[in-house]
């Protein structure tokens, strides 16, 4: 390498690293100018905040714990399975729990956030063979509800309602004991990974199943009973949110409650605190806002069609 090279390379570098120490200092006095605006200099920032990338690694290794064989490492066998669910345990729930303090110690300062946060970690961890129970009641719901399916084993590989499901059980229980941050980042993490926007807040039955599930949209005070059956694009969603005196935002129940045994085809969106009785099927595409008995059978009305007659040759 010449010298004269060498010394156009060193100018280069050194020019990069100052324009990079500029852009580093420009991000910065950008951060500070909103944090300062809305008096946020301390809030999460003093404690750490819940890391999105590290409780993806952990809802992963929480839904290996729960079905092993085929969400663990490939190299797991019916004889070693359980040596691999009592490692991950002893990894995941302290992860979690660190985690779970962070929103803690953000939200009350003076608690014993320690403490909470591995409360609420272990408890889920005992409250995991019943998520793995429930999960089994939608794996069977989505094999005997669509005959593409060849397997049980396919339907938790390849169906994105049970990906979508994992997470939302397990944020559910985390969001029912007091972290719904963390509970809402696990939410979101699933409706990135399947397109399937489920609030943690949402009470969902057993044996539930979303068709093929894209664009599919649950609010956070909805209330799903067993057997309950969507396809993709359905909403259950508010119809209008109520303001405080002081024109806030007013979190109250204000999405449907759908009873046992209802179908939802694709492209409807049901809104507001109504009730969709037992037994009842929602066709494709209806708007609905008002409850409907058990055994309802809700359809669009027949779209008008006019045929205009080409003139010959036809294309």
């Amino acid at each position: 390498m010449s010298t004269s090279f060498a010394a156009k390379q060193d100018s280069v570098e050194a020019e990069r690293a100052q324009h990079l120490e500029a852009l580093t200092q420009r991000l910065r006095a950008v951060r500070t100018q909103w944090r300062d605006a809305r008096s946020r200099q301390e809030g999460y920032g003093a404690h750490g905040f819940p890391s999105r990338h590290a409780l993806s690694r952990i809802t992963d290794v929480l839904g290996a714990v729960l079905f092993p064989i085929r969400l663990g490492p490939g190299e797991l066998t019916p004889e070693s399975e359980d040596v691999f669910v009592r490692t991950s345990l002893e990894t995941a729930l302290p992860l979690l729990a660190a985690q779970i303090r962070m929103e803690l110690a953000a939200r009350d300062p003076e608690g014993d956030a320690r403490a909470e946060a591995e409360r609420i970690a272990w408890t889920l961890g005992d409250r995991l063979p019943e998520i793995r129970r429930l999960l089994d009641t939608d794996v069977e719901a989505a094999y005997s509800g669509d005959p593409a399916a060849t397997s049980m084993d396919e339907v938790l590989l390849c169906y994105p309602c049970v990906t979508a499901l994992i997470h939302h059980r397990i944020g559910h229980e985390l969001y029912a004991m007091g972290a719904p941050l963390v509970a809402r980042i696990i939410a979101e993490i699933g409706h990135s990974r399947t397109g399937i926007d489920i609030h943690p807040g949402a009470r969902i039955g057993e044996s539930f199943f979303i068709d093929h599930g894209t664009g599919v949209v649950i609010g956070q005070t909805a209330i799903i009973g067993d057997r309950v059956r969507l396809y993709q694009a359905v909403t259950l969603g508010a119809r209008s949110f109520r303001e405080d005196e002081e024109g806030n935002l007013v979190n109250e129940p204000r999405h449907p409650i759908i009873e046992d045994d209802v179908t939802i085809y694709a492209g409807a969106t049901v809104l507001g605190r109504v009730i969709i009785g037992k037994g009842s099927v929602i066709g494709g595409n209806v708007w609905l806002t008002k409850s409907v008995p058990a055994g309802s059978r809700v359809r669009q009305v027949k779209a008008n069609v006019d045929i205009v007659e080409c003139r010959d040759p036809c294309d």
